[in-house]
């Protein structure tokens, strides 16, 4: 909870705090330890506001930063360490929430200390205020403290942060008695606490100046016009426990029986945030009474109102509403909430998604059919929504798994992200938020012995590993693929694994193996009489065999690559295997060959009408001419590509590795 209260125009204020803000501005100019001993401060100086939940610590923490924005010009970032639910945040995850939110882009799969190391490497040079907010510990919270002096680190936590140089908490208890009243006059208005202000003080000592209560006493009083400040402090002094587990009592009973539930089931909802379909789905309502519901308890501060619709649950309100739920609502109904709300989850996705298809086609045709609460009108709308529900939608997909018992829902929920991603990011931009969904996938398929799913997640995870250079954990992939592809009898995934395991060894430098298992995976596609794929891999072998040297070898496959993509009628391919074939003829001290091949590739380049390839073959056509000692006709090669240059792209480079899937 904050220290902040929704008044009846909708503003936000900040009330009380003013001594421990003056303490927290004065510790930032405070000389540190390492100033004293004559040492440059090698680290951002640290600020901790340490407090039980419900105490204002967030707010204050917000207060601050806003007031010494101006002295830090790059703005203010924030992560949260906890879940709504008091799990710890990985550091991982968090690093990747400060990365997306500095726009740094992270390697698809980094380790935990390369995204830490990536954050301190973002903030180098910046002055900014970066927020911890909830921290567990200090081993949490210090990989993401950057190494920049000019960097402000306002730490929020329960307690003191022992292992963390140089901090001192400040620790906050109640509101003092005037900030309390404040607060609460924000919701009942000034006219109820003027008449009776005793009472009003009372009623703040029964919430013990905690701010979370405070405000659900507020929103009581709010929705009961008529009944007096006296009477619910007496309601409060009458019933036992903790001052904000008796206010959040009240506040609940307080509400309709179907207000009640859905305040209740809102306690499932992802990071705590939900929107009107979020609402709707769990509660099994209308999309406009979820609405409507969600506003009310907005006034009631019950949650906050965010940007686009969106509404968060009061972290500290997390743990007692699904306390609430436990008693009050059966498990199977529970569950088949949960359900609800992937299943629309799913819809939105797939809708998403095909509003970038075009008009007319059959994925267009499927969402005109939908309700008008799940169409986006445009690819644009579609786009800022996936962007906004982005964290959220994540999160669901990491619940899903982690329940165990909606796998089949979870799978199809993953898979409608990981194409609505890809349709409006686009796989490279995406590939980070790929790799995490591809391993919920694997996790998923693991538990339920899917051997066909399970190959095709580390077929995925492997390509991801490949291309940010981690060749070696790729390989290990691929034959886990490998595996699990026989297993469930998949000629596709088997196929593609020992493709790409050969693949993996060519980039490791290990022609031997690179080429044997070019050849087993070539084997498989001559028994299925798969003619693409067979003129890909001689392709693929005639490369790694002219790496080896065996040019004879390296040859027969180049010409067996050059057949196959003549059969299927693919000049442009049959062309570039000519033109390795010639290298290979070159390399092999075979030069008047190697001219004759390579004439026939440009014309065969000509034929195909792909201006930049055959811009290139008269290129390398030029220098074999040269090394035959025919400068003339060289010349001429060369002048005829630049003509070509001039119309076309950058010229098509040809080189021994160049034909990949």
């Amino acid at each position: 909870m904050t220290d902040q209260a929704v008044a009846t125009a909708g503003s936000r204020r900040f009330f009380g705090r003013q001594r421990e803000l003056k303490a927290l501005r004065a510790d930032i100019e405070r000389t540190g330890l390492d100033t004293l001993t004559g040492r440059k401060a090698p680290r951002a100086r640290v600020l901790l506001v340490a407090g039980r939940p419900g105490s204002g610590r967030t707010a204050l923490a917000e207060e601050l930063a806003a007031g010494v924005a101006d002295r830090y010009p790059d703005g203010i970032v924030r992560a949260r360490l906890t879940e709504p639910g008091g799990a710890p945040v990985p550091v991982a995850r968090a690093a990747q929430e400060l990365l997306a939110a500095l726009g740094v882009p992270e390697p698809p799969g980094a380790a935990e200390d390369e995204l830490t190391e990536l954050v301190r490497g973002a903030f180098a040079g910046r002055r900014a205020v970066l927020i911890l907010d909830d921290a567990v510990d200090a081993e949490q919270a210090d990989p993401l403290i950057p190494d920049e002096p000019g960097t402000l680190v306002i730490g929020v936590s329960g307690g003191p942060l022992t292992g963390i140089p140089d901090v001192r908490p400040c620790t906050l208890g109640g509101l003092d008695p005037k900030s309390a009243i404040e607060l609460l006059s924000a919701f009942t208005g000034s006219v109820r606490i003027t008449v009776d202000p005793q009472a009003a003080e009372t009623l703040v000592e029964e919430c013990g100046g905690l701010p979370a209560a405070v405000v659900l006493a507020g929103g009581w009083l709010s929705t009961h016009p008529k009944t007096s400040v006296a009477d619910l402090a007496k309601r409060l002094r009458a019933s036992s426990g903790d001052p904000l587990v008796r206010a959040f009592r009240l506040a609940h009973e307080a509400l309709p029986p179907t207000a009640a539930r859905i305040l209740r089931f809102l306690a499932l909802a992802p990071l705590g945030r939900a929107d009107a379909h979020t609402a709707s789905a769990l509660a099994g309502c209308s999309v406009s009474a979820a609405a409507t519901t969600l506003a009310d308890f907005a006034a009631l501060g019950l949650v906050s109102a965010g940007e686009d619709g969106q509404y968060e649950v009061r972290a500290h309100l997390v743990p007692l509403l699904r306390a609430r739920l436990e008693e009050c609502d059966r498990p199977s109904e529970v569950q088949l909430a949960r359900a609800r709300m992937l299943e629309r989850t799913v819809r939105l996705l797939q809708s998403c998604r095909a509003v970038t298809e075009p008009e007319g086609s059959p994925a267009r045709r499927k969402l005109a059919g939908l309700p008008r609460a799940l169409r986006f009108p445009t690819a644009a709308a579609g786009a800022a929504w996936l962007e906004t529900r982005r964290p959220v939608l994540l999160a669901s997909a990491r619940l899903a798994v982690a329940d165990g018992e909606l796998d089949t829902l979870a799978r199809r929920l993953i898979a409608s992200l990981v194409k609505a991603l890809a349709a409006h990011r686009g796989a490279e931009a995406a590939a980070p938020e790929l790799y995490g969904l591809h391993r919920l996938v694997l996790d998923v398929a693991e538990r339920r012995g899917l051997h066909r799913e399970r190959a095709a997640a580390l077929l995925n995870l492997a390509d991801l590993d490949a291309r940010t250079g981690r060749t070696k954990d790729a390989l290990l992939r691929y034959r886990l693929a490998l595996e699990a592809g026989r297993a469930a009898n998949d000629p596709y995934a088997t196929g593609r694994a020992m493709e790409s395991v050969g693949g993996s060894y060519q980039e490791l430098g290990d022609w031997q193996r690179a080429g044997d298992w070019y050849g087993r995976a070539l084997a498989q596609r001559l028994a299925r009489d798969e003619r693409a794929d067979q003129a890909r891999l001689y392709a693929r072998l005639g490369a790694v065999q002219t790496y080896a040297g065996r040019y004879g070898e390296a040859l027969r496959n180049w010409r067996a690559a050059a057949a196959g993509y003549r059969r299927l009628s693919d000049l442009p391919g049959y062309a570039r295997a000519l033109s390795e074939a010639a290298r290979v003829q070159e390399y092999a001290g075979r030069p008047e060959e190697s001219l004759r091949t390579c004439e026939e590739a440009v014309e065969w380049a000509r034929r195909a009408q792909d201006v930049r390839l055959q811009a290139a073959l008269r290129l390398r056509l030029a220098d074999t001419l040269d090394r035959l000692g025919d400068p003339a006709a060289a010349r001429l090669h060369r002048a005829g590509a630049e003509r070509l240059l001039e119309t076309a792209p950058p010229a098509y480079e040809i080189r021994s590795g160049l034909i990949e899937d």
